[in-house]
């Protein structure tokens, strides 16, 4: 049995509002509790980071001064989302040793921020 419902137009435009403001409501207390933990990267804590930690091989400015290293002053990686460059960085590679429970994920979102500073 096949039922045929009926809904008019001042109902459809009734349930479009109500589904946008329900809508709104669900971002806004989305973003409401997720607002807390979210900060914009800190290229000048970054910078520190950068220089106490990787600078050594990828040479102050960026300019690699080890064999394999990557040129960050040209840009060569960071074509990357900052999320695939943070789990490089965590996870490390060839010579460069793994940052994870040595720098924080913040720290290392910092470091990201600065070196996209460097072209």
């Amino acid at each position: 049995m096949i039922l045929k419902m009926r809904i008019g137009k001042a109902n459809i435009e009734k349930l479009s509002r109500a589904s946008l403001v329900l809508a709104t409501i669900a971002v806004a207390l989305l973003a409401a509790g997720f607002s807390s933990g979210v900060y914009a990267a800190d290229h000048i804590k970054g910078r520190e980071l950068y220089d106490r930690n990787c600078s050594v091989c990828h040479g102050p400015t960026g300019q690699s001064v080890m064999p394999g290293a990557p040129n960050l002053a040209r840009g060569e990686g960071m074509l990357k989302p900052d999320f695939t460059l943070l789990a490089s960085i965590r996870a490390g590679r060839n010579a460069m040793p793994a940052y994870q429970g040595i720098l924080s994920d913040r720290d290392i979102m910092d470091v990201i921020a600065y070196v996209r500073t460097l072209h």
